[in-house]
């Protein structure tokens, strides 16, 4: 099967005539993230579903139990907005629907916001949220992430840019309205579509998201 676009098509389906628009094939995996790379502490770490929830409350895992959540994998492509994509990757790990299962959201949620160490953010539309493919990875082609690459937890969402799928993710909010995240703040487009190359926000049109 090709990949599937943010728009319900599919892309086309070998080497780089399947890429998106400015996309160059990259071999290897580059380390690419702002800021320092947080310290791993298992008895500390936690991983939190809250905001608009069904019930009004909010879920917490540990590190144990959340690596004891049903594994899935995923065998999708990473398009980094610098250009470069990885194809084929195998991702390992939670998917998003698990959460929403575990943790409903209200009827009323339109969207969520990813929260990741030292408040590092990025909102989504929940249907990206929700795509059949939306998993909170542990492992890239059957290893455990580096810790420069998101070690514990990164998100990974194959239909958008790769800053949407924050490392070292800690928790997700759900929102009954939109709001930009770290780099959505900072003049990345809010949806971040690469098929559409969505990259800044002065690309923006009418309803694509809140004001800067």
């Amino acid at each position: 099967m090709g990949q599937p676009d943010s728009r319900g098509g599919q892309a086309p389906q070998h080497g780089a005539d399947r890429l998106p628009p400015g996309q160059r094939p990259q071999r290897g995996w580059p380390v690419t993230h702002y800021g320092p790379v947080p310290r791993f502490r298992p008895e500390r770490w936690e991983f939190r579903v809250f905001g608009a929830t069904a019930d009004g409350g909010k879920r917490c895992w540990t590190h144990e139990e959340f690596s004891a959540l049903p594994y899935e994998t995923v065998v999708a492509d990473l398009h980094c907005v610098t250009k470069f994509s990885m194809q084929d990757a195998e991702w390992g790990g939670v998917s998003a629907g698990t959460f929403l299962a575990l943790a409903p959201p209200a009827p009323e949620v339109t969207h969520v916001m990813v929260w990741a160490e030292y408040g590092y953010s990025a909102n989504l539309r929940l249907a990206d949220f929700a795509a059949r493919r939306t998993v909170f990875a542990t492992h890239r082609d059957g290893e455990l992430l580096t810790a420069e690459h998101g070690f514990p937890v990164r998100l990974v969402v194959p239909q958008l840019y790769a800053w949407k799928g924050p490392k070292w993710v800690r928790g997700v909010e759900y929102m009954t309205a939109d709001r930009r995240g770290f780099w959505e703040e900072r003049g990345y487009h809010n949806i971040g579509d690469p098929w559409r190359e969505q990259r800044y926000s002065y690309q923006e049109e009418p309803g694509d998201g809140p004001d800067l």
